[in-house]
């Protein structure tokens, strides 16, 4: 009498190969470096602090639906925007930014305005979005 056998196929484990394959992924995700977006580091004020700025020392510029900047009347590039806050701020470091940006406005000018505040350490910065039509 012939003992037959049995050939088991396919019985292997495959929980074994998911437990590597998951532990191969938090390796790679720990030995990945990360990178991290801080965006706009703004000083905000704090809670109850409160700050009064006279008219006088206000510098108010604004931003068309196009992304053309403004002030007091007249189109300005922002490396003379520039130019116009460090030499107010030569004279009256206390002066406050105010940017009033068009609805329309594309957002990388607003953002490129941001820059150019935080780069000439400007201290008081404001901004409003303004519905269509801002008067430059």
């Amino acid at each position: 009498m012939l003992n037959r056998r049995k050939i088991r196929g396919g019985s292997e484990n495959s929980s074994v190969l998911s437990d590597m394959a998951f532990l191969l992924i938090i390796y790679f995700i720990v030995i990945a470096g990360f990178n991290v977006n801080q965006g706009f580091l703004l000083n905000l004020p704090k809670k109850d602090s409160v700050k009064t700025v006279p008219s006088g020392e206000l510098l108010r510029f604004s931003i068309d639906g196009r992304g053309d900047l403004f002030f007091k009347g007249r189109p300005l590039s922002f490396s003379e925007a520039s130019a116009e806050i460090r030499s107010v701020l030569a004279e009256r470091p206390n002066t406050a930014v105010v940017l009033g940006v068009d609805e329309k406005a594309p957002w990388q000018s607003v953002v490129s305005f941001v820059n150019l505040a935080q780069e000439n350490a400007v201290e008081s910065f404001s901004f409003s979005i303004s519905p269509i039509g801002i008067a430059p």
